[in-house]
C-alpha cells in the first residue's frame, strides 16, 4: 500500500464509524438529559413562590434564598442529619467489618460447600426487600433482653426505635459480599501461601495482606452502603416511634402530610440540601468507585 492510499483508507474509516458515533452521543445525550430533569426541576423549584409553582414555571421569578433557612427552621433538621449521619456510618462500618470477612472466607478458605454458599448469596440477590420486610420486623421486635424483652423476646419491643435496629439489620448484603468476594479471588493464592509460611495468621492474612488490595471495592461499598443508609425511608418509618430517632428522609416528610397543601418549594430546599452530601461524596470517591465496578466480574 502506497503512502498515497494510506488518507484515503483513513478518511474511509472515518467516515464509516461516523454516524455509529454521531448516534452514540445522541443517545448518551438524550439520556444524561433526563436524568438531570427531575434534579434541575428540584434546584429550580426550590427558589420559587407558592404561586410561580401553581403556574408551573421552569424558572423563578426571583431566587429566594430563605426558602432554605426557612425549611431549615420549620423542623430539628440539624438532628435529622445527625440521625442519618449516625445511621450511615454505622451501617457502612458494620457493613464492611461482615462483608468483607464473609467475600474473604468465600474465595480464600477451604469451606466445605463454599459454592452453594455462592450461590444462595446470588439467589438473595433476586430477592426484594419488601418481601422480607414484615419477618425482619418481628425478628426486630423480639430479640431477647432487649428492649423489656425476656429470654424469650417476648414482653417488650426489643430493637424497636433504637440504634441497633437501625443499623445492624441493613448492615449486611448479599451484593456486597459478592462483590468483596470477586475482589478477593482475583487477588493471587501465593501471597497468602508465601503470609503463611512467614507464620502469618488467617485473620492476618486477611486484614494485612488481602484487604489493602481491594481498596476500590470497599470504596465502591461504602459509596453504595452510605447511599443506601442516607437515603433509607421504609425501614425507619416501621421501627422508629420518637422524633428524636427520625433521620433525615423522614424529616423531610413533614411538608408533605397534607397532600392537599403540600409546601413544595420547602421540600424542594430541604431535599436539595440532603442530596448535596451525596454528590460531594460521589465526586471524590467516582475513580475508585468505577474502578471498583468495572472490574467486579473479572474473575469467577
Amino acid at each position: 500500500m502506497t503512502s498515497a492510499t494510506l488518507p484515503a483508507v483513513a478518511a474511509g474509516k472515518s467516515s464509516s464509524v461516523r454516524p455509529g458515533r454521531i448516534l452514540l452521543y445522541v443517545v448518551l445525550t438524550v439520556g444524561a438529559m433526563l436524568m438531570i430533569t427531575p434534579f434541575l426541576w428540584m434546584m429550580l423549584t426550590a427558589f420559587k413562590s407558592d404561586l410561580e409553582i401553581m403556574k408551573f414555571s421552569w424558572l423563578p421569578g426571583e431566587l429566594r434564598w430563605h426558602n432554605f433557612t426557612e425549611a431549615m427552621q420549620t423542623a430539628p433538621f440539624l438532628r435529622y442529619f445527625r440521625n442519618s449521619l449516625f445511621i450511615a456510618v454505622g451501617e457502612t462500618a458494620f457493613t464492611l467489618a461482615v462483608c468483607t470477612t464473609a467475600g474473604y472466607a468465600l474465595a480464600k478458605l477451604p469451606i466445605r460447600g463454599s459454592k452453594a454458599l455462592l450461590s444462595y448469596f446470588i439467589l438473595l440477590l433476586l430477592v426484594p426487600f419488601q418481601i422480607i420486610l414484615v419477618p425482619l420486623f418481628l425478628i426486630v421486635k423480639s430479640i431477647p433482653l432487649f428492649g423489656g424483652n425476656n429470654i424469650l423476646g417476648q414482653g417488650g419491643i426489643g430493637w424497636l426505635n433504637s440504634w441497633w435496629g437501625l443499623i445492624i439489620p441493613l448492615g449486611a448484603a448479599p451484593l456486597f459480599t459478592f462483590l468483596a468476594r470477586q475482589f478477593y479471588v482475583s487477588i493471587p493464592n501465593e501471597l497468602a501461601q508465601a503470609a503463611r509460611v512467614d507464620g502469618l495468621g488467617e485473620f492476618g492474612i486477611f486484614w494485612r495482606i488481602m484487604t489493602p488490595l481491594i481498596k476500590p471495592a470497599l470504596i465502591t461499598i461504602c459509596v453504595f452502603q452510605i447511599e443506601a443508609a442516607w437515603n433509607g425511608f421504609l425501614w425507619p418509618l416501621m421501627i422508629t416511634t420518637s422524633d428524636a430517632m427520625r433521620p433525615l428522609q423522614l424529616g423531610l416528610a413533614i411538608f408533605a402530610q397534607n397532600p392537599a397543601e403540600i409546601q413544595w418549594p420547602y421540600l424542594m430546599a430541604g431535599t436539595a440540601l440532603a442530596t448535596l452530601p451525596m454528590i460531594v461524596m460521589f465526586v471524590f470517591a467516582q475513580k475508585r468507585f468505577v474502578e471498583g465496578m468495572a472490574n467486579v466480574g473479572i474473575k469467577g
